[in-house]
């Protein structure tokens, strides 16, 4: 394993693009739960993390901001372009390079493959497992300070077990059409 951590925008293209190889339809909220799956899991199984930056706790479960502010402009809909970069010189768009490394491929393919099937509903209902990371911080939110409900990569591998699947006919959470940050 070499590189990394990884823009997140770039991760998030190439999971697209698998997806897309796969005939899945992605929303920005499936992909931002996507990208936080392959990241904690990654985290957990490398012991570094996938993407730069940090998750939040948002309304519908963890967030990029820096991902889900790329694909935003896809509201609710599957999302059919790709997150750019831009030269801070010139201000022109840029395109950003694709993860090379064949381990960071395979991983990406193997969450695309596991979860990218799952509505976003149920994706939520998975993140908003009890004791897990989003729920910790979101618990913790309400009860003391929190910064900015950032959920810290130290958090993500002491909870991340506690993911489970609901079993019922329908996600508890209904199937909500767009990520909100938490107030």
């Amino acid at each position: 394993m070499t590189g990394g951590p990884y823009d997140p925008r770039a991760v998030a293209n190439l999971m697209l693009d698998e997806a897309d190889r796969s005939g899945i339809k992605v929303t920005n909220l499936a992909l931002q739960k996507l990208l936080y799956f392959a990241h904690s899991i990654f985290l957990i199984e490398g012991k570094r993390p996938l993407v730069s930056g940090y998750f939040e706790a948002w309304q519908y479960g963890p967030v990029h901001p820096t991902a889900y502010a790329a694909f935003k402009t896809a509201g609710s809909s599957p999302i059919d372009f790709r997150a750019t970069g831009q030269n801070v010189m010139t201000g022109e768009r840029t395109t950003l390079s694709l993860p090379e490394d064949l381990s960071v491929r395979r991983h990406v393919a193997r969450i695309v493959s596991s979860y990218g099937r799952l509505s976003p509903g149920r994706l939520v209902d998975i993140s908003h497992a009890k004791d897990a990371p989003w729920h910790y911080i979101a618990d913790k939110g309400r009860t003391s300070v929190a910064l900015g409900l950032r959920i810290p990569d130290d958090v993500i591998v002491n909870r991340f077990k506690n993911h489970k699947v609901s079993v019922g006919a329908a996600p508890v959470a209904g199937e909500p059409d767009e990520d909100t940050p938490l107030t």
